[in-house]
């Protein structure tokens, strides 16, 4: 290639840089504006003392002190227990309850697809009305739970099933459960067909067993996806709000209060920006470090 062919070819490249540039800014001015600077101006305010029930004293610049504040308070630290609690549990149950579910719904039956159809119907109603719907059945008058169990004899008077700590925060657990096990099927339920029968076959012929089967086979080949699955429902759990707001409002005693609404009463309810604002980077710095523990598992796992 000449000198000219060199030229020609650096002020094309130079063209389609520009070209994707220009093709770009409109998508990255957006990001920047919803997400770039609302990151950097609460970035900024969790640094201020600002409080909106005392305007009188602006907004000075305080340092560290509210994070301080918030790593002193004791029903921060309630709220981080019960956040442990609720995802722990939630997670376990959706994923060991939705491979169970992808393995029943891999194999061949009529009305498979139907019923696939239905079982991803509680992911597709909306968190808030979830919130809702559980908040009557679990009504301690009228409430289908209730009535149902007194009907089978199981309970020989109404239940208050959100009166107290620990109950409410196993129905929230069962609630979210109920709506999020779904998309841990689908995933699931995918990868499990990419598997070839082949292997399937040749371990009949071995003589494995179902059990064998499915912790030398299965589990080793969608070990990638589960690990994108436990991922991906841990953190959507741990900023978990509406639920919690609809169904308890974090309640009874902050028995169901987990970081999500403890982040949402100091930022609204309380109007302390600068400690809400604290509190949601102390929560977004718990959500990165486990994003980076996951990603690092599934790397090695991809590797291997």
């Amino acid at each position: 290639m000449g000198a000219a062919g060199v030229r020609s070819w650096s002020r094309k490249k130079r063209e389609e840089m520009l070209l994707a540039f220009f093709l770009l800014a409109p998508a990255a001015l957006i990001i920047a504006v919803v997400t770039v600077y609302p990151l950097l101006r609460s970035l900024w305010i969790s640094l201020l003392k600002w409080n909106l029930m005392k305007p009188q004293e602006g907004h000075p610049f305080v340092g560290m002190q509210n994070y301080r504040d918030v790593l002193s308070d004791p029903v921060f630290w309630n709220s981080v227990k019960v956040t442990i609690v609720f995802v722990g549990a939630a997670v376990f149950l959706e994923v060991t309850l939705g491979l169970i579910s992808a393995l029943v719904l891999n194999r061949e039956f009529r009305g498979k697809n139907l019923i696939r159809m239905l079982a991803l119907l509680p992911w597709a109603i909306p968190s808030v009305v979830n919130g809702i719907m559980w908040k009557w059945i679990l009504n301690p008058s009228y409430g289908a739970l209730n009535g149902l169990l007194l009907d089978l004899g199981l309970i020989d008077k109404y239940v208050i099933w959100l009166g107290y700590p620990k109950t409410a925060l196993f129905m929230v657990i069962l609630a979210d459960v109920w709506k999020e096990t779904p998309f841990i099927m689908l995933l699931l339920l995918a990868a499990l067909q990419t598997i070839p029968g082949d292997l399937y076959e040749a371990a009949r012929v071995d003589g494995a067993n179902v059990l064998q089967t499915i912790t030398r086979i299965t589990i080793p080949l969608i070990r990638p996806t589960l690990y994108v699955a436990v991922s991906l429902r841990t953190i959507w759990a741990l900023k978990s709000f509406d639920l919690i707001y609809t169904l308890t409002a974090g309640g009874p005693s902050n028995g169901t209060s987990v970081l999500g609404y403890y982040t949402y009463l100091k930022s609204f309810v309380s109007l302390q920006l600068g400690r809400g604002s604290a509190a949601a980077y102390i929560m977004t710095g718990a959500v990165m470090l486990i994003v980076i523990f996951y990603q690092r598992a599934i790397y090695r796992e991809v590797e291997y």
